[in-house]
């Protein structure tokens, strides 16, 4: 198991960066749900259980919303310009 080591400072409010190349290497995005769990004195920082997306969340909140009535094939053909 590789180790790799982040110095960070906390700031006033308790709040710590996670620098950039890490945050893309496990995937974590903007609004993202994290949990820290303490054990024998070590701080982990894991993805909630049952994590969404932001584009998820969005999608959830719009689903049933559309009006127009218009078919998929009617919306195909004006996307396509037939």
């Amino acid at each position: 198991m590789l180790l790799r080591r982040w110095e960070m400072r906390l700031n006033s409010k308790g709040q710590v960066t996670i620098p950039a190349d890490l945050r893309e290497k496990c995937g974590l995005r903007p609004g993202d749900e994290v949990d820290v769990i303490e054990e024998d004195g070590v701080l982990r920082i894991v993805r909630r259980a049952g994590h969404t997306t932001r584009g998820q969340r969005a999608a959830r909140r719009m689903r049933g919303s559309a009006e127009g009535g218009m078919s998929t094939d009617e919306i195909m053909e004006l996307l396509r310009g037939e």
